[in-house]
């Protein structure tokens, strides 16, 4: 697929637009347009209705260990400082980046990749932000213009090794940056913290400093205690939520997958230690199903499992669920969910203060003078079984999933380019999004064949009719094959058309997007036909 063509269809068609365009535009950021909103919301409401509204904790879910309970919460962006000192992420959630003294451009260290290359008695490292073969033409072309050679004589350039990281080069002397001319013009990397820095109330000072969050994560864990003395839910339970998160990308890029505001969708599901293992999997294996029952072709999707060196210093193992995106190499996936068995380092965080490994322990950081690096809450946050009366720490189960990158993901995967015939029976190439119906921005389209005979006010009564259950359209203009064209490119799974006919039997023609099925069905029973066709697709 042509990432170009997408990108372009996304704007003409109002999926998604660049924030502050009028002005140029701002790095990292991104607006939905009316189709993108609609499509985005009908993902989180998929996520929500599966993993928390419509869970029965009656009937456990096919592979449970046991029957569980899932409840919600919405938690602030801005929380108490001190919640992001015990998570780590003041000490740690960073990023290295380099600056370049000639380009003033800065990169994130380790998406800096090259190739050492020897020409005219003289060794330099070509630096590139891409990889693959793009990476390899890329330093290339750079390396002839440095050395003063044309494309004639390549060969004259010989290359020592394959791409490597910059992570891997110690001195920068003899480095090419990716966008400079001459050699020694990278900075030595340094360390740049990704929270977004703010001030709460009239101080402007130190005192008054806090953080956009840069996870929804914390928030749950911070109100752990107080949803288990406000509700009756018993361990194994998860806790649920969305939000927007942000994070100061040193280098944002490949459209909305790497953004520095985006909204995460994530359950925090607390066990019994000795069960965890067996909810780890659980969800691993639930989470990947979702994206397949919605779409996602399984040669496109893939579930990894992190090696241990992979694995976070409290880590009992990760997954990621990982997508094929046009815009990454052949061969590449990007991340689209992680699952972690995070153990009970983040409940035991918050009591007694940021914890560091040593050996096979978790123990809490200590300063020079003994004392706790940052000092935890005191409060108890641990969990007693009123059955068995044990009293433990839960562990924790983290099905962490990105809204905006599920949503990108989805439009990678429903572009399609395929032939069908006009209203005059020539075929011609169409561009169709290939929505699963729950989540298309429209559900359905209603057309009167002709504006004329009547045929516009029946149309706009079924029109009525379905707008209370469902976002639909009304189009009475143009020709209905280019009107059927329309609603293929913004993924309209149902077209519903008023003809002749329908003024002589109340019937109309409904078409199915992806396989151009035409049928008819009473005016009277469109809802209920429309509801039957988003729970069971194809099933026309």
């Amino acid at each position: 697929m042509d990432m170009d063509k997408l990108v372009s269809l996304c704007k003409r068609r109002g999926f998604l637009f660049q924030s502050s365009e009028i002005y140029g535009g701002l790095n990292g950021f991104w607006d939905y347009g009316p189709l993108g909103v609609e499509l985005k919301r009908n993902v989180r409401e998929a996520w929500w209705q599966d993993m928390v509204r419509g869970h029965d904790e009656l009937d456990a879910p096919p592979g449970a260990p046991e029957p569980f309970e899932m409840v919600g919460l919405d938690c602030t962006i801005i929380m108490h400082p001190q919640v992001w000192k015990c998570s780590g992420h003041y000490d740690l959630f960073h990023d290295f980046m380099v600056d370049c003294r000639e380009s003033k451009k800065r990169y994130r260290h380790d998406q800096v990749h090259g190739r050492w290359v020897e020409a005219k008695e003289q060794r330099i490292f070509v630096a590139t932000q891409a990889g693959g073969e793009e990476g390899e033409a890329d330093a290339q072309q750079r390396a002839l213009k440095f050395f003063n050679l044309r494309s004639k004589d390549a060969e004259r350039l010989a290359w020592q090794g394959p791409l490597v990281s910059l992570t891997e080069i110690h001195d920068f002397s003899n480095v090419l940056g990716p966008d400079a001319k001459e050699l020694g013009t990278l900075t030595p990397p340094r360390e740049f913290n990704l929270m977004f820095k703010t001030y709460v109330g009239a101080l402007s000072g130190e005192e008054g400093a806090a953080f956009l969050r840069p996870e929804t994560a914390q928030g749950i864990f911070v109100n752990f205690k107080n949803v288990c003395d406000s509700t009756r839910v018993r361990v194994p339970f998860g806790i649920a939520q969305m939000g927007k998160s942000f994070r100061n990308e040193i280098t944002p890029r490949n459209f909305t997958f790497r953004s520095r505001e985006f909204e995460q969708m994530e359950i925090e599901f607390f066990c019994h230690p000795k069960a965890s293992p067996e909810w780890y999997k659980f969800w691993r294996d639930r989470r990947y199903q979702w994206y397949l029952d919605l779409g996602l072709a399984g040669e496109r999707l893939r579930l990894r499992d992190h090696d241990a060196d992979e694995l976070s210093h409290y880590s009992c193992g990760t997954a990621d669920i990982e997508y094929a995106f046009p815009f990454l190499p052949p061969g590449e996936f990007g991340e689209l969910e992680g699952i972690a068995h995070r153990g009970d380092f983040d409940l035991r965080s918050h009591m007694e203060g940021k914890l560091v490994r040593q050996g096979d322990e978790l123990v809490v950081e200590t300063g020079e003078d003994g004392k706790p690096h940052h000092r935890g809450s005191g409060k108890d946050l641990t969990y007693r079984d009123d059955l068995t009366n044990e009293r433990f720490t839960p562990h924790v189960i983290e099905p962490s999933a990105g809204a905006d990158r599920a949503t990108l993901a989805f439009l990678c995967q429903a572009y399609t380019e395929d032939e069908a015939p006009d209203e005059k029976g020539k075929m011609q190439t169409r561009v169709v999004m290939k929505f699963h119906p729950r989540i298309a921005p429209i559900k359905a389209a209603v057309f009167p064949l002709v504006k004329k005979d009547g045929m516009p006010e029946v149309a706009k009564k079924i029109y009525l009719a379905l707008k209370k259950r469902f976002n639909v359209f009304y189009d009475e203009k143009g020709a209905v094959g280019r009107r059927y064209r329309r609603q293929d490119e913004a993924g309209t799974p149902y077209c519903i058309t008023v003809d002749g006919q329908t003024l002589e039997d109340r019937t109309v023609t409904v078409r199915d997007r992806d396989s151009l099925k035409q049928w008819r069905v009473s005016v009277d029973e469109c809802p209920d036909e429309i509801a039957r066709l988003i729970e069971n697709p194809g099933a026309s």
